[in-house]
């Protein structure tokens, strides 16, 4: 059975790097830290992905929000919230299949009726661009989510045992924020997820530090790149030309140094 997390793009993603991965990782292991540092960052990282499903507060508000108990309307926050409550979350646990349907609980206090957090979807998936409101892809059929799903976590719990080079990581993280977002097998908050797993792998293989990657801020920053990127691979899940998916798969390491 072919994988869903696929290493046959690894050679020519590396060829097209154009980041020194290690180097710059680097850099964020030797950034001093302070004792608000991962509030801010983390911050930063909610509300920068919570943007990009068209969450209306600012990322400097919820920045006040967070540090400054600046106080905002319930529902500018409550997502936010939730989201923030997620990566605390994966902050203190690991990175499996239970924890990640628990984070999703959380993720989705807000969103989805109680019996549908952290469950498989029971409906067809359109997915939506949230800024222009077309339909961007059909996600995996009903008919075959589950078992997609169940497939995922055996190839993400796989990778979590291998010694990987920090290449790989990146390459890794990626793909899996990519198969999970294609198969999209909650009923809501698959993109907020999808990044949130994408990083916690990342802490997985590299260490604590990986929370201060600015995957999600260089995410929202770049938008309309990210939908397009996503969208080359096609329409259809079962006709989705992964050929195509190195332009999204660069994407994390560009975000190491774009704020230099």
């Amino acid at each position: 059975m072919e994988k869903l997390i696929k290493p046959a793009y690894f050679k020519i993603w590396k060829s097209m790097l154009d980041v020194d991965i290690q180097k710059e990782f680097s850099a964020i292991e030797k950034t001093k830290l302070e004792t608000h540092s991962f509030t801010f960052y983390t911050s930063v990282s909610v509300m920068s992905s919570s943007k990009i499903e068209g969450e209306q507060m600012e990322i400097d508000s919820y920045v006040k929000h967070k540090m400054l108990n600046v106080e905002y309307l319930s529902e500018l926050t409550e997502k936010p919230n939730d989201l923030y409550n997620a990566y605390l979350f994966a902050k203190e646990n690991k990175l499996n299949q239970n924890n990640f349907s628990h984070a999703h609980q959380l993720i989705a206090a807000h969103l989805l009726p109680k019996n549908q957090r952290g469950a498989i979807r029971k409906t067809e998936m359109l997915v939506m661009e949230h800024k222009t409101g077309r339909i961007q892809y059909e996600a995996a059929p009903l008919s075959i989510v589950k078992d997609s799903y169940s497939e995922l976590w055996g190839e993400i719990e796989n990778l979590l045992k291998q010694k990987l080079t920090i290449e790989e990581v990146f390459y890794y993280a990626s793909f899996i924020h990519l198969a999970f977002v294609n198969i999209h097998p909650f009923g809501d908050g698959n993109g907020r997820i999808s990044r949130l797993l994408e990083k916690w792998f990342l802490v997985e293989k590299l260490g604590e530090r990986a929370w201060y990657i600015p995957s999600e801020k260089y995410y929202y920053k770049n938008v309309t790149n990210y939908y397009k990127n996503l969208a080359r691979l096609g329409l259809f899940y079962e006709a989705l030309d992964y050929d195509k998916s190195v332009s999204f798969l660069l994407m994390l390491p560009q975000s190491l140094n774009f704020e230099k």
